[in-house]
């Protein structure tokens, strides 16, 4: 009998408060809400092992949201002195330690994880994924992708599991806007390694990215009230932080809007007409 995966048990014993499974050397009790109707001596179940919460191993005809070898969003239920709670569908929240989280969370974050076993062979959760990600992903270049920012590394860039399976990474000079663990995101994929591993980029290629960003330049003159106080020869850093585009892309797109005569630029900002 294994902890943290799905398998088919025999029932031995019956018993008022539920049933036996296993073995007459090794058995575990599935609890009597959880017993199917009609259950007899012999017949198999399957089930998810568990421990309960006096640290007994227990079985669970319930679905858990995450098992051994796998990956999955799971939400914070609760943060207690020595970590945080998962909530992953069973009667008892998954463990998840101050010491396996990439960054700390608290009650109602989302975060990507996987399970394992402790020393005190109890299952856990861990936000270090890193090696369990595959590299041998289907994508190339220019393809959009879905996937969850697992860690957030202020010189690298954002980790990303795309599919929660592939093994990514937007680099820092590709990120704009604020990025967390557990963050959904759609990106376009820049570059193919030869690891395997990808690399993204959360704007599109430039053509189209120049309309997007031209159009996010009116919407903020509009909001304005008809003026956005700085031109493109303003710091790359307050274009960076006021537009979340950089002073390249900003210097493009308004360059598009020159053309279009729809703004017209004055030592003390860019003005709509």
């Amino acid at each position: 009998m294994r902890l943290g995966v799905k398998q088919v048990l025999t029932v031995v014993k019956l018993v008022d408060f539920g049933v036996y499974l296993g073995s007459d050397e090794e058995r575990v009790l599935l609890p009597k809400k959880q017993v199917p109707d009609g259950i007899e001596l012999g017949d198999p179940i399957e089930v998810f092992l568990y421990k309960d919460s006096s640290d007994r191993m227990i079985a669970t005809t319930n679905e858990p949201k995450i098992t051994l070898g796998q990956l999955a969003v799971l939400t914070v239920a609760d943060v207690g002195r020595m970590g945080a709670f998962l909530d992953w569908g069973l009667e008892k929240d998954l463990f998840l330690p101050f010491k396996e989280q990439t960054e700390k969370v608290e009650k109602g974050d989302r975060c990507l994880v996987s399970l394992y076993v402790d020393k005190s062979e109890r299952l856990c959760a861990t936000m270090k994924i890193y090696h369990l990600l595959q590299t041998d992903s289907p994508y190339k270049k220019d393809d959009i992708v879905t996937g969850t920012v697992y860690e957030v590394n202020r010189d690298l860039g954002a980790f990303v599991a795309v599919d929660n399976l592939y093994s990514a990474l937007i680099p820092k000079r590709e990120m704009y806007g604020r990025m967390y663990p557990g963050q959904e995101i759609e990106a376009r994929v820049a570059a193919v390694k030869e690891d395997g591993k990808l690399d993204l980029s959360v704007r599109g290629k430039i053509p189209e990215q120049m309309d997007k960003d031209a159009e996010l330049i009116l919407e903020c003159i509009e909001t304005c009230g008809g003026k956005l106080p700085f031109t493109d020869k303003a710091d790359p850093e307050r274009i960076k932080a006021e537009m979340g585009m950089s002073k390249a892309a900003f210097k493009r797109a308004v360059g598009r809007l020159l053309k279009q005569k729809k703004i017209v630029i004055k030592e003390d900002g860019i003005y709509s007409l």
